[in-house]
């Protein structure tokens, strides 16, 4: 115990002098939002990933593939292939030149200033300052469950901890110093969990031996029992094959956690605004290699240990993962505070904190300027005032959070993977079609793109409340108005296809449908200044 205060001590010791490095880097509002425009390639694509891989990803979607099995490294393979190359390749250098082209500073504002609405930005500011919380609020509780299991805390004492420190250093160093920070972090996650992969095939008899023990889980005695105890659909086939296809446990998996995820990461308010932060596409090219060897490090251990814990927890106690730990979003941190060495579990605390604290950081910055830059005006305030009015936002964000962070493990089980996949979706849904418009086709309008994100939105929400099982029934909305948990309960395959794949759909097919019906609404100089050099 006494090993991990002190590494806390020095953890957060680092932090304090980055945010005051942050702090001093930062003289007005455009270093507060983009950093200046001028952030090393190198620090660029660690702290893109530390903010993208978060103990949402480690903790929860872990949990979930202790659960579900490896299938869950299809994520992995879209995650570097979407999320990277072609976040970075396809939409990250657009994304740099057109936002420098208009002078944007934050994704609503990129995407007003594209089409000339400055209700996009009210409507995109709205959509991240009231729903991403929600996301936020998954990284916190994966975060604060590890350092309440590590430490020996209650859990209150650990969330407000964690989250105390996020707001300070995201209020002082605004995004310099969150992705000084990020780089440090970062850098501290990857080294671990090359650690901690080598530690569990070491001890498991090599990778052969660990992945024939996990294959044959499924067949020794008792498993059966347990599985069905916690609800396992049928067609589940093993933790290294994948479900039965359209049965319900690979609707789960492909549509929510895959699909909802690996797309939706192409339209993260708080990634898209990193490629704004960089000088030029040489460091947008310099930085797919590293993003992508870190992202390939984090999920691909996260999920592959995940899944052979349950040979560990099966061959101490005779119970699976779920069974051991009494629910999906505590067997992460079990298995490391049970299995790990001492001295690396007081290491790998940190690890895990900072893999929440580099992405809680973005996304408390993200909400802040949704709050301080896109739903009030400040345009005729002074850079002092801007600067202000976000560290408001930073607060604002900190209070929703930590009471979403504290409520919603009372009354959902595995709340992190899939609030996380919720948001993700929720972002593609509304963004990701105009999005790709505004990078790429001269002759979409705003009118097309405002309505394809207006209608990505309301069925994304009118999925999640009212059809999809998961959502429907933890927010209980739909059993308060119409008396049954969701709706379409007789069918087998409805309620289980997440509100990515409708909503998502929905706004491509009516985007696409207006852009050529509609007639161009915005002058041609805009769009060729909007386009220049691109």
């Amino acid at each position: 115990m006494p090993q991990k205060f002190i590494v806390t001590i020095i953890y957060i010791a680092i932090l304090s002098y980055l945010a005051f490095l942050g702090f001093k880097g930062t003289k007005n509002s455009k270093d507060f939002l983009i950093g200046g425009g001028q952030i090393h390639p190198f620090i660029m694509a660690l702290s893109y990933g530390a903010a993208f891989i978060s103990t949402s990803a480690i903790v929860g979607f872990g949990g979930a593939a202790a659960f579900f099995g490896m299938s869950l490294l299809w994520l992995t393979f879209l995650t570097i292939a979407v999320g990277v190359f072609v976040s970075f390749v396809i939409y990250g250098k657009r994304t740099r030149k057109m936002g420098h082209n208009l002078g944007a500073h934050t994704f609503p504002e990129f995407l007003a200033k594209r089409y000339q609405s400055a209700k996009i930005q009210k409507f995109a500011g709205s959509v991240i300052f009231l729903f991403m919380p929600v996301y936020a609020a998954a990284v916190m509780i994966g975060a604060a469950m590890y350092f309440q299991v590590a430490l020996d805390i209650p859990y209150v004492t650990a969330l407000f901890f964690i989250s105390v420190i996020v707001a300070l250093y995201v209020f002082f160093g605004g995004l310099k110093g969150i992705m000084y920070s990020d780089a440090f972090q970062g850098g501290l996650m990857f080294f671990a969990m090359l650690y901690l992969v080598a530690f569990v095939y070491i001890k498991l008899g090599g990778i052969s031996g660990a992945h024939a023990s996990l294959t044959d889980l499924i067949n020794q005695p008792g498993v059966a029992e347990q599985l069905k105890a916690f609800k396992m659909p049928p067609q589940f086939n093993g933790w290294t094959a994948m479900p039965g296809f359209m049965s319900i446990n690979w609707l789960v998996v492909v549509t929510s956690l895959v699909m909802g995820v690996g797309i939706g990461v192409l339209a993260q308010p708080q990634l898209a605004v990193k490629f704004m932060t960089v000088r030029s596409n040489r460091e947008l090219n310099r930085a797919v290699p590293i993003g992508g060897a870190f992202v390939l490090m984090m999920t691909g251990v996260a999920f592959t240990v995940g899944a052979l814990s349950n040979v560990f927890f099966f061959r101490d106690s005779g119970q699976i993962a779920a069974a051991a730990a009494g629910g999906l979003d505590n067997i992460i941190p079990l298995f490391l505070n049970t299995y790990l060495p001492e001295w690396f579990g007081a290491i790998f605390m940190i690890v895990l904190i900072a893999a929440g604290m580099s992405t809680l950081s973005s996304q408390f910055h993200a909400i802040s300027t949704a709050f301080g830059h896109d739903l009030i005006n400040t345009k005729d305030r002074s850079e002092s005032q801007q600067v202000l009015i976000n560290r408001i936002g930073v607060l604002l964000a900190f209070i929703v959070t930590f009471s979403l962070a504290y409520y919603l493990p009372q009354i959902w089980s595995g709340a992190i993977a899939q609030a996380t996949a919720i948001f993700f979706g929720l972002c593609a849904a509304s963004f990701l079609p105009m999005y790709t418009g505004a990078l790429y086709s001269r002759r979409i309008s705003c009118r097309a793109a405002s309505t394809g994100m207006t209608a990505g939105f309301m069925v994304s929400l009118f999925w999640m409340v009212f059809v999809h099982f998961k959502t429907a029934t933890a927010l209980g909305i739909c059993r308060g108005l119409f008396e049954v948990e969701f709706l379409f309960k007789s069918s087998k395959v409805i309620p289980f296809i997440d509100p990515i794949v409708i909503a998502l759909t929905t706004s491509i097919l009516l985007t696409l449908l207006l852009t050529f019906t509609l007639k161009q609404d915005m002058e041609t100089e805009h769009i060729d200044r909007s386009f220049n050099g691109i």
